[in-house]
């Protein structure tokens, strides 16, 4: 049974209505590092491997964990925030500029839909599935994830659903899925399942006390 914690980074300066330019070039606010001191505080126990995204918002989380459990590989994978608002790279964008165009592209419910660079929300799930094959070839034992909240998301409605290859219809309850099961900025989601198993056995969400403010 493989065992992992997967974590949302904390507070960026995007989440704080902060303009921002490439999706990934978003830092961590002053509440976001406490969240991350928080997180490294709230794991009970040594993880075998440290897992980051290649975003800055998410390895910088990671540091205080990385500091406080020297002895644990690190690695990046490529769990990444989905990024599908293309026609957008290369601007500079707050929150509030970008929901109009959110909301479009979920109305689309167009799985293939990417342009600019972006990716498809086929895509994502090609990559949900990647990783949950990458994790069932490690070695048992707890693995941190530093990742994001529709990755998150995308990870649990796919074990929930058996749903790998999306269609609009998967995209539309996906869209339901994630506006109800919240990821706050900090949190840590614990995970076990058994690989090639469906439906996860525990699924525990352990917010952090920094998370929501």
């Amino acid at each position: 049974m493989a065992r992992v914690w997967l974590i949302r980074h904390g507070e960026s300066e995007s989440n704080a209505g902060l303009p921002g330019g490439e999706p990934g070039a978003s830092a961590l606010t002053g509440l976001g590092r406490r969240q991350a001191l928080e997180v490294a505080e709230a794991l009970a126990e040594p993880p075998r491997l440290i897992v980051t995204s290649p975003f800055l918002r998410a390895r910088q989380t990671a540091e205080p964990t990385i500091e406080r459990y020297p002895g644990a590989d690190c690695e990046e994978w490529p769990v990444q925030e989905f990024t599908f608002l293309g026609e957008l790279h290369g601007q500079v964008t707050t929150t509030a500029i970008r929901k109009p165009y959110t909301e479009a592209y979920w109305e689309r419910a167009d799985p293939h839909h990417a342009v600019n660079g972006a990716e498809s929300f086929a895509g994502l799930f090609t990559r949900t599935q990647e990783f949950l094959t990458r994790l069932g070839e490690r070695e048992p034992g707890p693995i941190a994830v530093f990742t994001h909240g529709l990755f998150i998301r995308a990870v649990m409605w796919s074990l929930l659903t058996g749903i790998t290859i999306p269609d609009s219809e998967a995209m539309r309850g996906f869209r339901t899925f994630a506006d109800t099961y919240l990821v706050p900025n900090g949190n840590i989601t614990e995970l076990r399942y058994t690989p090639g198993k469906r439906i996860p056995r525990v699924v525990v969400p352990l917010a952090s006390r920094f998370a929501g403010r």
